[in-house]
This record gives structure tokens, C-alpha cells and sequence, in this order.
């Protein structure tokens, strides 16, 4: 899963800001002027950084306080400038702030640059806004995703909700209310605060999420919205597992087809599947050392995880050397991984882990008992036998197990009725937000959005080619919009 800025001159001194405001006849409707001061960022002085005082409960304007960091770069070319693009990486648990202040230069497009303020702010929970902090000795003790019986998934229960309460504890109340509802009520404070009538938005994976219910909810004060990886908020949560897991096996099978015909693949002229499912099988048995950490064995899910994020760039020829390499290893024998503390971790060491504070209170999915969980995951293994199922999306459901059935922010289809047209690009080949995802929201908002596919490999999308960034930047900067049925082809090959 990108944020927003102003110029320098204007923005936050004259600039008020209604905290909690809302839509009409919602709750948070009090009243609370505030500004944002800004102050050349640490990490590099031509940005600027700042906080922005807001309610941790919108219930309760008048109670608990956080600050949601914030950066921005002003547009190069004042003279040219459009407006503020607010910009959220993803997640969930990117840094926005660190994307506006360190990424931004190198992602976006000079075009982009000269004529938007780039406005990042970390979401609450996130980064510097109140961080959801952990014990890490806590975090090091997590059990096996993977329960093989009732009592299993009942101690994998357990452990969630010990988890929930240490987190909690550590965090404050905003562990429960780090949800994406709350953090678009808090985007449309931030855009009080710039003095903008109205924002654009750019939203990669999990910022999609963002920016598709800002739209809901406060579509009329969008100038612009481009959503690149979509996320499907509508989903159950069999649909949720196996179209990740399809995305995950759909990506591998890139990988295998990049191999067989490019010679300094590592594994080119063998049985790539073959070698693969061999090393799984070896990590089965015990037999797979880290190459980084000797002493730690290596289970299948470590290792599909390892591809499975390689995939996004796609960095096939690192999959490949990585494969080879564990393929060439002797027997190993040594620790699990997952029972591994690592050296010199104190118990009352902490880490910031905001991901299940973010997703359990977005996604209602609670298995109940270890049945329905052991369908879930068989169903997940059908669609992906070579890559072990979805390997990032199989941890984020098993991290909800045992915790709460309420959830603030739970799954519903996508329903835009007051917001300008809104330019999606999606990768056909997608390793963790399959295509269909971004096709139905299409669906769903068909009067409001463009589709753009991406007919190439990889998660991220805007830069990918002349063809999907030069779309995004006419879309941004003129809000014209690709020609129904269009695409772009995919990018020559790593």
C-alpha cells in the first residue's frame, strides 16, 4: 500500500482545522481550531515536518489526544502548482512521512514534483503517530500459524489475546482505534489543517483502502485520486484467502516461466518446480538452514514468505540465486525458527508491530474453531500447492484468531456516490492483491472509476513503465483519463 502538502507560505498558520469533524449528524461534531507547525525534518531540512493534535476517539472529541505526524515537499515549480497530493504507501504500517521526506524524489516524476506539494503523514498507530508498540520478547514466542488441532488453535488463541493486551498496555486506547475508518477521518482533518477545499490522493496497495473510503465518505472534497494494487474491502473470508493464495501461485509460475528461458536465471535448464518443492520438502524434514543465521532452521512458510515478497519487485533473479543456494546445502539440523529468541533481547524490549492493530479491526474474519480454520487453510493450499497457500495473508487471519468479533471497520462493498472519477491501475500479475480485486471494485463503482491493468509482474505499478506513469501523471495534473479498454503492456522482462 501513498499522502499530501501545501506551499510554504500559507498553509498551517492560516490554516484551521475542525478536529473530528464529520459528516453531517455524526458523532464528533465539537469543535476544536487547530494549525500545524512546521519545522525543517530532521532527516533532510528542504522537507518540512509537523504534528497535527486529533482525537483518538472521534466519540469523544473532548477526551484522549495523539499527534499524527506529518511531512511535506512543496511543489518545485510554485508557478506551475496544482495542489497538495496526499500519499500513502501502504501496508498496513508504511510510513508516510518517511515516503514524502526520503522516497518520493526518487518515485515520482519530476512532472509530479514541480506541481504538488507531496504531503505524507503516518497513519495512526503508525510510525511516529502514537506507534502500536509490543513486547518483543512476546512477539518472539508467537506460535505456529499452522495448528494442527483443536488444542493447538486454541493456544494460538491464547497467544493473540495476550498479545492484544500487551500491545494495549503499551500502546494506550489507540490500539483500538487504529482502524482505516478513523484514518480517513483523520486524512480530512489533515486536509482542514493544509487550508485545501479539496485534495488529491495517491494510494498504493493498502492506501487504496484509504483513498476508496475517503471517497465514501467525503467524496465531494477530492480534486483527484489515483489507487494503484487495489484492495477489495468486500471480501469474505474464503474469497480473501484463496484469491490471495491464487495471486501467490500465479506469480511463482512467472518465475518459472522467466527461468526456463533466460540463461543466467540460476536455476535455468532444471526442473524449477521440481527444485522448489524439493527445498520445501527438505525445510519439512528440519533440513534447511538459514543462510544469514546458520544456527536457525528454515520452515516452508519462511521460505514461500522470502519469494513471496521477492515477487513484488519482481526480483526473480534473487529468488532464484536464494533457491539454488538452500537446494545446494547439506542436511542441516538445528532450532526451529519460530522458537528462536534473538540475542540480547531483553523481556521488557519493545517493537513496533501496527499490522494486526490495522487489519484485525478492518477485517472481520474469526475462525472459530480449529475446523473451520483447517478448511480455510486447506482451501488456501488448493489454490497454491507450490507456494504453501498465501504466505503474508495466512499470517494477518491467523493474528486475528481469538481476538474480538466487533470490529470498527468491518467488510462491506464499496459505495461512492459524490466523488469525481477516480483512475485505478492494477497489475495483472499481481503477488498479493489479485487481479479480480481490482476488477470488482471497478464493478462496484463503475460510474465512478477508470480501470487501468497492467498487463506485467510485480506489485507496484506507477513506475513500471512510460505507459502507467505518464496515465497517472495526465490523470493528476489534467484529469484526463485513459480510453475505456485500454492498458499497458507489460515492461521488458528483469
Amino acid at each position: 500500500m501513498q499522502p499530501l502538502l501545501k506551499a510554504l507560505t500559507t498553509v498551517a498558520l492560516a490554516a484551521g482545522l475542525l478536529v473530528g469533524a464529520s459528516p453531517p449528524g455524526s458523532a464528533g461534531d465539537a469543535p476544536t481550531r487547530r494549525t500545524i507547525d512546521w519545522k525543517p525534518c530532521a532527516q533532510d531540512a528542504s522537507a518540512e515536518c509537523g504534528t497535527l493534535r486529533l482525537p483518538v476517539d472521534r466519540s469523544r472529541p473532548s477526551g484522549e489526544t495523539f499527534d499524527l505526524a506529518v511531512a511535506r515537499l512543496a511543489a518545485a515549480d510554485p508557478a506551475r502548482r496544482v495542489g497538495v497530493l496526499l500519499v500513502n504507501p501502504g501496508g498496513p504500517g508504511d510510513s508516510g512521512v518517511n515516503f514524502a521526506i526520503a522516497r518520493a524524489r526518487s518515485q515520482f516524476s519530476a512532472d509530479i514534483l514541480e506541481r504538488f506539494d507531496i504531503v505524507g503523514f503516518d497513519p495512526r498507530g503508525v510510525g511516529a503517530s502514537r506507534p502500536v508498540t509490543c513486547s518483543k520478547e512476546l512477539l518472539a514466542r508467537e506460535p505456529s500459524p499452522y495448528p494442527r488441532d483443536q488444542a493447538e488453535f486454541e493456544r494460538l488463541a491464547a497467544y493473540n489475546r495476550e498479545l492484544s493486551e500487551d500491545c494495549r498496555r503499551r500502546t494506550g486506547p489507540i490500539f483500538d482505534h487504529a482502524d482505516t475508518r478513523n484514518v480517513v477521518h483523520d486524512m480530512d482533518a489533515l486536509r482542514r489543517a493544509l487550508g485545501e477545499e479539496k485534495i488529491n490522493y495517491f494510494g498504493h496497495s493498502y492506501g487504496t483502502l484509504i483513498g476508496q473510503q475517503y471517497a465514501e465518505l467525503y467524496g465531494d472534497r477530492i480534486r483527484a485520486m489515483a489507487l494503484t494494487a487495489n484492495v477489495d474491502h468486500s471480501l469474505g473470508a474464503r474469497q480473501f484467502l484463496v484469491s490471495s493464495a491464487a495471486s501467490a501461485e500465479d506469480s511463482f509460475h512467472q518465475f518459472v516461466r522467466w527461468c526456463d528461458r533466460t540463461p543466467s536465471c540460476a536455476l535455468h535448464g532444471r526442473d524449477v518446480t521440481a527444485v522448489w518443492d524439493g527445498v520445501l520438502a527438505k525445510a519439512d524434514r528440519g533440513e534447511i538452514r538459514d543462510p544469514e543465521k546458520p544456527g536457525r532452521l528454515l520452515t516452508a512458510h519462511d521460505i514461500s514468505l522470502y519469494a513471496f515478497k521477492a515477487f513484488y519487485g519482481p526480483d526473480w533473479d534473487r529468488v532464484a540465486k536464494y533457491v539454488a543456494g538452500l537446494d545446494a546445502q547439506r542436511a542441516a539440523s538445528g532450532t526451529p525458527a519460530s522458537s528462536v529468541l534473538p540475542s540480547g533481547v531483553a523481556a521488557e524490549e519493545t517493537e513496533v508491530r501496527p499490522f494486526h492493530a490495522v487489519f484485525c479491526q478492518d477485517w472481520n474474519i474469526r475462525p472459530k474453531n480449529y475446523r473451520e480454520y483447517a478448511r480455510l487453510t486447506a482451501a488456501e493450499l488448493r489454490a497454491a500447492p507450490h507456494m504453501r497457500g498465501a504466505p503474508r495473508v495466512h499470517l494477518a487471519v491467523a493474528g486475528c484468531v481469538g481476538r474480538p468479533d466487533e470490529v470498527n471497520n468491518p467488510q462491506h462493498r464499496l459505495r461512492v456516490t459524490e466523488a469525481p472519477t477516480i483512475l485505478m491501475l492494477h497489475s495483472r500479475h499481481d503477488p498479493a492483491n489479485h487481479f479480480s480485486w481490482a476488477a470488482r471494485i471497478h464493478r462496484q463503482t463503475r460510474d465512478t472509476t477508470v480501470l487501468l491493468p497492467y498487463e506485467g509482474a510485480g506489485h507496484r505499478v506507477y513506475d513500471r513503465t512510460d505507459c502507467t506513469r505518464d496515465a497517472v501523471d495526465t490523470y493528476l495534473t489534467e484529469l484526463n483519463t485513459p480510453r475505456k479498454g485500454a492498458s499497458c503492456a507489460a515492461a521488458e522482462e528483469p
